[in-house]
Order: C-alpha cells, then sequence, then structure tokens
C-alpha cells in the first residue's frame, strides 16, 4: 500500500523549518510531497537545498486549500494520501496503524489520527480533536469539542471508531474515493471542504474513521488566524452550500433556521469580536447566494437521512 504525503505550503517556511525533520524522521515508508500554492517567500528553494528527498509539486497560483490539493495531487501517484498541514509535528509510530486499518476495511474511505494541542499538549484541537462528528443543523463538532469547548485528553478517545468527517489537517484518504469524488468543492477555497468530501463518501456507502492509536499535534491557523473576518466568511459561507449540497430533500427546510441562527450569532459576535465578523456573516449570505444555482447542480443522487449524530446541538449546549 502505497502512502504519499503531501503538505500544502503557501509561504510557510517557518512552518517547514519546524517541524518538516520530525515528519521525514518518522515517515520512512512514506513518498513526502510539498505542493506549493505559488508561495512568495523562498519555500521552495530552501526545500530543494536542504532537503531534496522531499518531491515538490509547483502550483501555478494560490488555489487555496481546496483548489491546490484538487491541482497538487493529480502530479501525486499514491494508494493513500495523508493531506497534513505544515504546521502538524507527528510523532513515531503514526502512519502504521492507520494503514493497517485501512487493510482491514476495504469500505473504509478516510482516517483522521487524535489530534491534539501542539501548545496544549494535555489538550484536544479544535480542528478535528478526537473524529468529526455533525448535528441535524449542519454544526460540525469533534469528539473532545464541542463549538469553544474544548476537553481534556485522558485517553477517553483512545479507541478506534467511525466517524462522521475527518479533519483536513491529517487526512489519509484513498486515492481511488477522493478522485470518484472529483476532489475538494474548489469553491470552497478554505474551511469545511473536508466535512463536505466527507458527507458525500457518505452519501455513496463509503466510511470515514478516527484511529486513536495515531497522534499528531497541531498549532492551527498557521496561514489564516482564528481572528480573521475572512476566516469567519468561509466557514458560514461553506457551511451553508455544505448544507444545500448534502441534506436529503426532506430536511432542505433546516437551511431557513441556520440562516436564522447566523443572524443570531452575528449579534453575538458584533459583541465578541467585533463588526468586521458580524459583517463578514452577512457577506457569507451573499456569497452562499451566489452560489446557490450551481450548488444545486453539485447535489447527488442519494442523500444518507442518519446523517447527524444529533440534534440541535447549538440549544443543548449554551443551555447546558
Amino acid at each position: 500500500m502505497r502512502l504519499a504525503i503531501a503538505i500544502l505550503n503557501w509561504n510557510g517556511k517557518s512552518w517547514l523549518e519546524k517541524f518538516l525533520p520530525t515528519l521525514i524522521k518518522y515517515s520512512q515508508q512514506a513518498e513526502i510531497y510539498v505542493i506549493d500554492n505559488a508561495s512568495t517567500d523562498d519555500s521552495v528553494a530552501w526545500i530543494s537545498e536542504n532537503y531534496p528527498q522531499v518531491k515538490q509539486v509547483l502550483n501555478e497560483k494560490n488555489f487555496g486549500f481546496a483548489g491546490g490539493y484538487n491541482e497538487g495531487l493529480k502530479e501525486i501517484c499514491a494508494d493513500i494520501y495523508c493531506l497534513l498541514n505544515s504546521d502538524v509535528e507527528v510523532t513515531e509510530n503514526w502512519t502504521e496503524p492507520i494503514l493497517d486499518l485501512f487493510k482491514k476495511d476495504e469500505s473504509i474511505a478516510a482516517i483522521q489520527p487524535k489530534i491534539l494541542d501542539f501548545n496544549n499538549r494535555n489538550k484536544f484541537e479544535f480542528a478535528g480533536a478526537g473524529g468529526g462528528l455533525i448535528d441535524n443543523l449542519g454544526y460540525p463538532y469533534c469528539r473532545g469539542r464541542e463549538f469553544e469547548t474544548i476537553e481534556e485528553d485522558k485517553g477517553q478517545y483512545n479507541d478506534i471508531a467511525e466517524i462522521f468527517w475527518a479533519s483536513g489537517c491529517a487526512l489519509f484518504i484513498r486515492a481511488k474515493d477522493f478522485w470518484n469524488e472529483k476532489g475538494f468543492d474548489e469553491r470552497f477555497f478554505a474551511h469545511q471542504e473536508e466535512i463536505d468530501l466527507c458527507w458525500r463518501l457518505k452519501n455513496e456507502g463509503r466510511k470515514i474513521y478516527y484511529c486513536g492509536q495515531s497522534t499528531v499535534y497541531h498549532v492551527g491557523g498557521g496561514t489564516l488566524k482564528k481572528q480573521n473576518p475572512q476566516k469567519t466568511y468561509l466557514n458560514f459561507r461553506n457551511n451553508l452550500s455544505m448544507m444545500l449540497k448534502n441534506l436529503p430533500s426532506n430536511k432542505l427546510y433546516l437551511i431557513f433556521f441556520r440562516l436564522c441562527l447566523d443572524g443570531i450569532a452575528g449579534i453575538y459576535m458584533m459583541f465578541k469580536d467585533g463588526f468586521s465578523h458580524t459583517w463578514a456573516i452577512v457577506r457569507s449570505h451573499f456569497g452562499f447566494y451566489g452560489q446557490f444555482g450551481e450548488t444545486l447542480k453539485r447535489r447527488q443522487k442519494h442523500q444518507i437521512k442518519d446523517y447527524y449524530q444529533t440534534k440541535w446541538l447549538i440549544f443543548k449546549h449554551f443551555l447546558k
């Protein structure tokens, strides 16, 4: 089973300097690639000079996370892709348990490891934690993380479990499944494109898994900081588009509830994070409407009815 680890890079030389040596050390059985999204720093030259064994794929422009991987992976031949953020520290024996799980079950399309916080190493990390789930309103959450509430790692997710979505910060996926779904939705640019891809795979009867026997540490916000309004815009717009693409037809009315709840979120964020984030939510709705027709065209023939793992998470969480 041929494994290719692909890091998408955009002006991330500092992250490569920090984490690439450990990745090479603990990934001897894999081919390592850096897909460069037209960086303007000297990342490409630095890799060539210091790590010539790392293969590079040079995109002609910055296609974002979704388009960047879609373009770059066309040049990489492997059975399994590992899409790895540049701000991730891997650990010894991190790939073996995941590859073993792929070998045991051909119906598994994608797997994520346990993702802990690089800066607070006994806590789970926001983007993935102990495996991704979703509620009936399309709110993504994780085992180990609900909204901003993050659990301490006490071994409670050292298991192997089927999940709904695997984090894009350390996403192992069969190449045939990635291309059968035509990769990420490039319109997303960044954020939640991996949830959309996993949802589409689930619609096709494929499985998504979490492997707690493999651990990585993620810094988070390496390219786009959490405080950046553009991140707010992409998350809200992409979540709505994902719902329109993947919800069963008899559940599409839930999008109306999400639009209303987004309005409440905008008021909340005005006091918490400033008007720029409220305006980002307003812009995200117009962005969603602008993509509406094309999004409808991308709906699959079949949508699973049991897509969610809990109902009305936002109310349960904040009332609690």
